[in-house]
């Protein structure tokens, strides 16, 4: 059966996977979803008897039906190769009475590897299938993880240019070094002068320009985008829940069809929507348990309906999460109205202008397998402070996030079903957040020293990414006021 796509915002034409994967954003401003999510064609007994590149064929030929067999295994077996520092690509590690998966072993150590290793080789492959003669310009916005985990993926592919925008002072210093260091004559990193949700706004706005669209056609190019608003980047992210699933199944630590809930940390909301997904294809997902940190607009929105992102906008100490706009959610919400997309877009419309919307008590109860909570800073250090002491276990910020909200949905719920915890980010990526947690004498100290202390902690070797910072030069600097993006963006390309 071929899969096809359509906009949230219009019930106009559809169109193939890899023309969804081309455009990244749909022409009406809305984000390709599949017009029935695909079920699986093999048991989950079999699958666990699979690899990894063979769960992510499994998965992902379900859903990118106009891609051969061929096509689709070169892009998975280019993707998901050494550049992970283990043959299993996402582990299941069991501590403190939870599993961990661990989503961090790519090239930048983020879970964004996960899905951006991948991308290139769907998006170049779809340019091949569907004739396109221009330059594919990634245009993309990161709270700190997407932006250096594309930038590696796309260094130098031919035919692609990146260019990266991220919030100067709202990021890690690690993850800031990651991405200006970054080599490859046809990357570009800009830093602008406010937040995250600035950043995506620009981008977004960029994408939705035609006056812009038909000058770079003009010469020569076509935008196209690696956030999780890509198709192409959500599905792969769908394929970890299938396999940490039959990764317990393997083991015997769950039954054929018993359900374990899903704990993610989440900003832009792709990671848990993919879980969803997942659970939409067949696997036996319980509770998707929806982890904020302070800003925890997502939170708010489980519990009363309303998405009002009318408040202040809180750095914290898990930056991919500092998120007020997150994206990915228009699509849940397109599927909880049943496919509506007019009333998709009048809630959109009203989020750019109002800034909130309100969704039916019809749509809420169809939202029973999602629960929010949140945690505070204090509540994250502590919980990586109380892991590390019971388990000797370390964890980044973002996990800690989640870990903490899972506890306490467990204490106040009694809800004893097997649980999987989303790693999104190796503890190296935020080593100043986590030593300071685990033992306030680290507090002072300068990363690069804190990072050879959490090696001692941990027990974990440094990981290259890190390790290739230390003494690289910096080759991005530009700065830009955020009404300035669209110019910067003309100079770059010569427009």
């Amino acid at each position: 059966m071929e899969i096809r796509y359509q906009s949230t915002r219009s019930s106009g034409e559809t169109v193939t996977a890899s023309q969804a994967i081309l455009k990244g954003l749909a022409e009406d401003g809305g984000l390709y979803v599949p017009t029935v999510i695909p079920g699986l064609d093999c048991s989950l007994e079999e699958i666990s008897k699979m690899d990894y590149q063979e769960t992510a064929y499994q998965v992902m030929k379900q859903f990118f039906t106009d891609f051969t067999e061929d096509e689709l295994k070169t892009c998975i077996n280019r993707a998901y190769d050494d550049k992970f520092d283990t043959k299993e690509i996402a582990p299941l590690v069991q501590k403190d009475g939870v599993y961990y998966l661990e989503l961090f072993h790519g090239a930048t150590i983020a879970f964004k590897d996960m899905a951006l290793s991948i991308l290139p080789h769907l998006l170049t492959t779809s340019a091949k299938k569907n004739k396109i003669t221009n330059q594919i310009v990634i245009l993309t916005a990161t709270s700190g993880d997407t932006g250096k985990a594309a930038l590696a993926g796309f260094a130098d592919v031919e035919g692609t240019r990146i260019i990266v925008f991220y919030p100067k002072n709202g990021v890690s210093a690690i993850q800031e070094r990651q991405m200006i260091t970054q080599k490859g004559s046809n990357t570009f990193v800009v830093g602008i002068t406010g937040n995250f949700d600035d950043a995506q706004s620009g981008v977004k706005a960029m994408f939705n320009n035609k006056e812009l669209a038909k000058v770079m056609d003009e010469k020569g190019y076509q935008f196209s985008s690696a956030n999780s608003i890509n198709i192409g980047r959500l599905v792969p992210q769908v394929v970890y829940y299938v396999y940490s699933y039959t990764r317990l199944l393997a083991k015997g630590e769950v039954e054929s069809g018993e359900p374990v809930n899903f704990v993610v940390p989440t900003g832009n909301f792709g990671n848990i929507l993919a879980a969803f997904y997942a659970k939409n294809m067949g696997v036996p997902v319980g509770k998707l348990i929806c982890a904020s940190n302070e800003n925890k607009v997502l939170f708010d929105f489980f519990e009363t309906g309303v998405y009002d992102r009318n408040r202040e906008f809180i750095l914290t100490s898990s930056p991919s999460m500092d998120i007020l706009i997150s994206s990915n959610l228009e699509r849940l919400l397109y599927m909880l109205s049943g496919g509506n997309a007019e009333a998709t877009q009048e809630r959109m419309n009203a989020l750019s202008g109002e800034g909130k919307y309100a969704i039916t008590d019809e749509m809420r109860g169809q939202m029973k397998d999602f629960v929010g909570g949140w945690a505070g800073e204090a509540q994250t250090a502590a919980e990586i402070k109380r892991v590390y002491e019971a388990s000797g276990y370390v964890m980044d910020t973002h996990t800690a996030v989640a870990s903490a909200v899972y506890h306490d949905y467990r204490a106040k719920t009694k809800d004893t079903a097997k649980t999987v915890i989303a790693s999104t980010a190796s503890p190296y990526k935020f080593a100043t957040s986590v030593m300071t947690a685990i033992d306030e004498k680290y507090r002072g100290m300068d990363d690069f020293t804190l990072i050879d202390e959490l090696q001692k902690t941990s027990g974990v070797k440094i990981p290259k990414a890190v390790e290739e910072i230390r003494s690289a030069p910096v080759l991005h600097d530009t700065v830009c006021e955020t009404a300035d993006m669209q110019k910067t963006v003309e100079k770059i390309l010569g427009l």
